[in-house]
C-alpha cells in the first residue's frame, strides 16, 4: 500500500530530519533516483558528526546480525536496496501512523567515504508526504 496525503502525527517525525540536516557535517543531499530517496556523502572523519546528525532522526539502527528484529516495511527497504552487507546500517524513524522513515549507512569500498541515504518507504515520491520530504532536505527530482 502506498501512502499518499498528510497526517499530523508526522509532523515530529519531519522535524527531526530537519534538525538532522541542519547538523549535517556537509552541505549537498542531493536526489538518488534509483532508490527514490536523497543522498549524502561524507569522509570517515566527518563520521562521528554524521553519527551524532543521525540519531537526531532516525534513533533505531540495525545491522546485519539485528535486521531480522526490524519491522517488515524496513526489512523490504532493505532488501529493495541490495540487502544489508557487513559494515552497512539501516536506521528508522518510525512506522509512525504507518510511515516509515528509512537511512541507510554505506560506506564505501576506499575505506575513506560513506553515504547516507534517507528516504520514506512505501510513499508516492510525487506526492505527500514525499513532496515535504524534499523540501526539507532542498532536493528535486
Amino acid at each position: 500500500m502506498t501512502i499518499r496525503g498528510w497526517n499530523d502525527a508526522w509532523q515530529a517525525m519531519f522535524e527531526g530530519l530537519g534538525r538532522m540536516k541542519g547538523t549535517w557535517p556537509t552541505r549537498g543531499w542531493s536526489w538518488d533516483p534509483r532508490l527514490l530517496c536523497c543522498t549524502s556523502s561524507f569522509t570517515t572523519e566527518q563520521e562521528p558528526a554524521a553519527r551524532k546528525a543521525v540519531a537526531i532522526a532516525l534513533p533505531n539502527e540495525f545491522t546485519t546480525a539485528t535486521i531480522a528484529r526490524a519491522p517488515q516495511q524496513l526489512r523490504d527497504v532493505a532488501e529493495r536496496s541490495g540487502g544489508v552487507r557487513q559494515g552497512q546500517i539501516v536506521l528508522a524513524n518510525g512506522p509512525v501512523n504507518g510511515l516509515l522513515a528509512y537511512g541507510l549507512w554505506w560506506p564505501w569500498g576506499d575505506g575513506e567515504t560513506v553515504s547516507l541515504r534517507v528516504g520514506l518507504a512505501d510513499v508516492d515520491p510525487n506526492r505527500e508526504p514525499y513532496v515535504r520530504f524534499r523540501d526539507v532536505f532542498g532536493v528535486t527530482f
